[in-house]
């Protein structure tokens, strides 16, 4: 869908257009004069002759030109004959106000009504269930909520929410947006469509996106592609509990990595920034969009050095320097000239170290406030530097002209500095709009609150996506779901297996048994020492009903727990199966599952450390040997894997082939979910000892429902 009329209107018909103070109609004629919308402006409603001083039509079709925008302010049940009007009458798009749509119950088919027209006639819809849009740079706004425009800016934000949206309008700290977009129930544009069109606007350097549901995998990659590709950093905040929950009891690895650590898995393969909360999720988008001249460095990369922080409290010192390592982040070591030079520019009682504490008794001195921000980024070892600034509200007078010459040390050394600088007021508070824009319009980064202040500077390192990366990843996700839904069914551990052993995956020796004298010919067979186990398909958890039996060494013995485990069988309409005994190692979990938002692998600690220590990675499939063996060592209890404490290193490499097969055979298949649980994993080896797989895929839920109404539509 083409997005350019909806989001640059050279004319907007609001339907449902009234005087009514506090209504959605009269508060978008008041936001389109407030904004200085230039176009033109009609109301449709058979009831009025003039909204506002604005000339109001009976219908859609009656208005003197075809609107490029249409703004519905009518409750729910009228909205799809409205879409079916703006549609047929060749509308550019629309903003649909009203709740009363899939949000509840009782509203399912009135969105599918909605969905079916706006597809029947390609029309961009935005909502139901929003505020609408504000696009600052074309002064179009779109949005039935209270508003006071400021000057447009670099950000962009995308809101399931709309209390979200109202509130970073109404916020300040030198936040200045591009576009904010209220997206509601996404029923017809989704933030991957808004993340698209967002890619491609002259002006926008981040964007801020806040979700509430997971919406399609494979187009939300080819959004977050969009954005890699146009080098524009993407902020996510994703809010809502895992719908893997309904299947968690029956499969370790969906309880371990559910919908919303594969979410973050895909958010932080493309690059983008995952927020833990509202206030982060703009002040990040904030950060990241402001250009430092020349680029974030001299060869247009992230920071490659160590962080250097620079305030005039030792109690700030102490704060970030426990705060860097959280973040992963390494302070810088000084050079010796460095130090010699900082000596010379800090008063006796300071201590030259990083952080660097230059007193107060230098505070609102300009030049070797300055000179400092410049030494500490010509140093070698220093890829940023954080300025911690603080600026209380209402200051007049001499303490008004101390706190500008602050700044203005701040950006003069800032200019002159190899490596960028940024500053972060320690509290939220302490960071006026005003300090905030004066830092951000020299091409300093200004956050608010310390903690957050150092996530922003954590940010600024990460690296972009790779599109074609994010691009295969789609590609995998479409394939993965592209039969139709239906219930998945387990197969039994023999099965399960024997799929795994024709795809290539180690799995330990063994076999199903036929009798009882079989099982003492299958005791020498394996090694002289055997574990014996029932595998059926509809038993996901033998040692409940004591259905393993381990390190069988003697023929009396086979033929005991053969007997015992046979009746299992029958009652349980299964089979026993022998497999050799198999020691030494570290047991892992490697599972791939199509439960999140795209197919993914989850690596991990097994055994019994499963869920005890939740230590697992997750990677979006197609997941290569190389990658995954990447994350294998990002684990907490990678040093058990790496020969620490005199463990024996294991071969990362066979473990990592063998869950690059397990993604790969979850794929060709058309699976739902493949665990191996343990892995045992050595020196020389990596061979799954336990496999459930799970064929097809789960029941259909109310998005892949409306998903499929809308595939099923004619465009």
């Amino acid at each position: 869908m083409n997005l350019d009329r909806l989001f640059r209107p050279a004319s907007v018909a609001v339907v449902g257009a009234t005087d009514r103070l506090g209504s959605y109609g009269g508060q978008t004629l008041l936001n389109l004069h407030a904004i200085g919308y230039p176009g033109r402006i009609w109301g449709v409603n058979p009831n009025r002759a003039e909204a506002l001083g604005h000339p109001c039509y009976p219908t859609i079709a009656e208005l003197p030109e075809v609107p490029d925008a249409v703004v519905v302010a009518v409750p729910a049940p009228g909205v799809p004959d409205v879409i079916e009007q703006a549609g047929a009458h060749g509308c550019g798009g629309a903003v649909v106000y009203g709740a009363g749509f899939a949000e509840a119950a009782a509203g399912v088919e009135l969105q599918r009504e909605l969905i079916a027209a706006a597809r029947r006639h390609d029309l961009p819809v935005c909502g139901p269930n929003c505020d609408g849009i504000v696009a600052m740079h074309s002064r179009a706004a779109l949005w039935g909520d209270a508003l006071d425009p400021t000057e447009p800016g670099a950000v962009a934000l995308v809101s399931q929410s709309g209390n979200l949206a109202v509130n970073a309008l109404a916020t300040r700290r030198g936040l200045r947006l591009h576009t904010v977009i209220a997206s509601g129930n996404q029923a017809v544009l989704s933030a991957a469509d808004y993340l698209e069109f967002l890619a491609s606007e002259d002006g926008v350097r981040s964007v801020a996106l806040y979700l509430e549901d997971d919406g399609s995998g494979p187009d939300l990659c080819d959004g977050l592609a969009a954005c890699a590709s146009a080098g524009i950093p993407v902020v996510v905040l994703k809010v809502g509990t895992s719908s893997a929950g309904a299947r968690a009891a029956a499969a370790h690895s969906a309880a371990l990595a559910g919908d919303q650590r594969v979410f973050r898995a895909l958010v932080e393969e493309a690059g983008a920034i995952w927020a833990p909360d509202v206030h982060d999720l703009l002040e990040l988008a904030k950060t990241l969009a402001t250009p430092r001249p020349g680029g974030p460095s001299k060869d247009g990369a992230a920071p490659r050095g160590g962080l250097a922080i620079m305030t005039c409290s030792g109690g700030d010192s102490a704060q970030a320097a426990d705060e860097a390592p959280l973040l992963g982040m390494e302070l810088a070591e000084l050079s010796p000239e460095t130090q010699r030079r900082l000596a010379e520019l800090l008063p006796p009682q300071a201590t030259v170290a990083n952080p660097l504490d230059y007193t107060a008794l230098i505070w609102g001195e300009r030049d070797p406030l300055s000179e400092i921000v410049r030494a500490l980024g010509e140093d070698p070892s220093v890829g940023q530097v954080l300025v911690f600034y603080d600026q209380p509200y209402g200051l007049t007078g001499a303490p008004e002209e101390s706190w500008r010459a602050v700044r203005e040390a701040v950006i003069e050394g800032a200019a002159v500095s190899p490596a960028p600088v940024m500053v972060s007021s320690t509290l939220p508070e302490l960071l006026d709009d005003s300090s905030a824009l004066t830092f951000a319009l020299a091409g300093v980064p200004a956050a608010a609150g310390l903690r957050t202040g150092m996530r922003c500077a954590a940010a600024a390192r990460t690296a972009s996506g790779d599109p074609v990366r994010l691009r295969e990843i789609a590609a995998t996700a479409r394939a993965a779901t592209a039969g139709p839904l239906a219930e998945g069914a387990w197969l039994a551990e023999h099965e399960a297996k024997e799929l795994l052993r024709g795809a290539g995956v180690n799995v330990i020796d063994g076999r199903v048994l036929t009798g009882e004298d079989d099982a003492v010919r299958a005791l020498d067979e394996l090694g002289g020492r055997i574990a014996m186990k029932l595998s059926a398909a509809a038993l996901r958890h033998k040692s409940e009903l004591g259905a393993v039996v381990l390190d069988l060494d003697t023929e009396g013995d086979v033929r005991s727990a053969f007997r015992r485990l046979d009746e299992l069988a029958d009652a349980h309409g299964g089979a026993v199966l022998a497999e050799r005994m198999a020691s030494g190692g570290v047991e892992l979990i490697v599972a791939a599952h199509t439960d999140g938002i795209v197919p993914a692998v989850v690596i991990g600690l097994g055994g019994i450390w499963t869920e005890l220590l939740e230590d697992v990675r997750v990677v979006p499939l197609p997941a290569h040997a190389n990658r995954i063996e990447q994350e294998l060592r990002l684990l907490r209890g990678a040093p058990l894997l790496l020969g620490a404490r005199g463990t024996r290193l294991v071969d990362l490499g066979a473990v990592a082939r063998l869950a690059e097969r397990v993604g790969e055979l979850l794929i060709a298949d058309s699976l739902e979910l493949i665990e191996c649980n343990p892995v045992l994993a050595g020196p020389d080896h990596a061979v799954a000892l336990d496999a459930s797989i799970r064929r097809g895929a789960a029941v259909k839920t109310l998005d892949q429902a409306l998903t499929q109404e809308q595939a099923s539509c004619p465009m």
